[in-house]
C-alpha cells in the first residue's frame, strides 16, 4: 500500500558526492517524518539525518557539515545530499518515513529496500 524506492547510490572516490533520493507513493495522507539510515557491513542500522515535515533537520555526529536532508513535500520525497564522503561512509543506506495512510490513522514506519554507497579509491 505504500511504497519507498530509492535511487542514487553509487561507487564514487574519497572526497566526491553523491545524492539519494527516495519517493513514497501508495496510500499516503501525511508523511511526518523521513529520514536516512545506514548499515555497514557486521554494524548495526544507524541514523543518518532525519526531516520533519516542517523541514527541521537532525544529523548524525559522523555526518554534520558534509551531508544535506531536504524534502518535498508536494513530491513526497526526501534527499540525501552527500559531499566529503569518506571510505567509512561505505554502507547500505535506507530510507524510512513515518506515514499516516489516511486521515484519523496512527502513523507507520516504512522502509526502503536500500541502495549501496561505496566509497573507495
Amino acid at each position: 500500500q505504500v511504497q519507498l524506492v530509492e535511487s542514487g547510490g553509487g561507487l564514487v572516490q574519497p572526497g566526491g558526492s553523491l545524492r539519494l533520493s527516495c519517493a513514497a507513493s501508495g496510500s499516503i495522507f501525511r508523511i511526518n517524518l523521513m529520514g536516512w539510515y545506514r548499515q555497514a557491513p557486521g554494524k548495526q542500522r544507524e541514523l543518518v539525518a532525519f526531516i520533519t515535515y516542517i523541514s527541521s533537520t537532525n544529523y548524525a555526529d559522523s555526518v554534520k557539515g558534509r551531508f544535506t536532508i531536504s524534502r518535498d513535500n508536494a513530491r513526497n520525497t526526501v534527499s540525501l545530499q552527500m559531499n566529503s564522503l569518506k571510505p567509512e561512509d561505505t554502507a547500505v543506506y535506507y530510507c524510512k518515513a513515518v506515514i499516516a495512510s489516511r486521515a484519523g490513522t496512527s502513523p507507520a514506519d516504512y522502509w526502503g529496500q536500500g541502495t549501496q554507497v561505496t566509497v573507495s579509491s
